[in-house]
């Protein structure tokens, strides 16, 4: 049998496929860079939500501002895996986030209660926190500062604004925000666990799960559970 060039070798699919997956993962954070630079301003703030959908525990919405005539090659090759946060797993996502906080002009976090998404109902304090965190990275920035939410336009807080359906896989600004959000709630819910013993919260971070459904059976609800949240899950309970 004639000898085989190794150059000539084909890949094994499965190193083939691992690799293709690793450059599209790289190549996120470029993408999502590309679409910012395209807005044609220097600043560009993002901001997202962490924990809307869930039946327990905090909304939390982070704003991040991105300096465009400051960041660096290096800062930008850092984050060249960056992406929606639910595209990461728990410890990539912990990986990204002091990247995050290093290569940002600001980082905003707003926290809403439990108590106060019940008394306010859920899309209410969803577009407040929003609102909040966008205010709060752009606060005292004279100039254009171009401001991009994630899905939804948010009440009045003085700079013109841009909501983009799908915004933490388009833009960087908003995928930084959607990881520093994610990051702090879920930190969070797993010191909830302890506090909280018996729901699991560290594994599913308040959203529902057969398991989370399954506790709330066993043991009724915590003081982190959101009553207004409409789910089978409490009405299977004599509340």
């Amino acid at each position: 049998m004639p000898a085989v060039d190794a150059r000539e070798a084909p890949r094994p699919p499965q190193a083939s496929a691992r690799a293709r997956r690793h450059a599209r993962r790289h190549a996120s954070g470029r993408r999502l860079f590309a679409f910012d630079r395209r807005l044609g301003s220097r600043l560009v703030a993002g901001a997202d939500e962490a924990g809307r959908g869930s039946l327990a525990g905090p909304l939390v919405a982070a704003g991040v501002l991105f300096d465009y005539g400051a960041l660096t090659t290096r800062e930008l090759r850092s984050l060249s895996a960056l992406n929606d946060s639910k595209q990461h797993t728990c410890e990539a996502r912990e990986a990204l986030f002091p990247l995050v906080l290093r290569s940002a002009a600001r980082v905003a976090i707003v926290s809403r209660c439990v108590r106060g998404i019940d008394a306010h109902g859920l899309h209410n304090t969803n577009l407040a926190a929003l609102r909040d965190a966008v205010r709060a990275v752009t606060s005292g920035l004279t100039g254009e500062v171009v401001c991009l939410l994630d899905g939804f336009s948010v009440p009045d807080f003085g700079r013109p604004q841009r909501a983009i359906v799908d915004g933490d896989a388009t833009s960087a600004a908003i995928a930084a925000a959607s990881i520093v959000a994610k990051v702090m709630r879920d930190r969070y819910m797993r010191h909830a666990d302890e506090q909280h013993p018996g729901w699991s919260f560290a594994d599913h971070v308040g959203y529902s799960t057969p398991e989370h459904r399954d506790a709330i059976l066993r043991q009724g609800v915590s003081p982190l559970h959101r009553m207004s949240f409409q789910s089978l899950a409490y009405q299977q309970l004599a509340l």
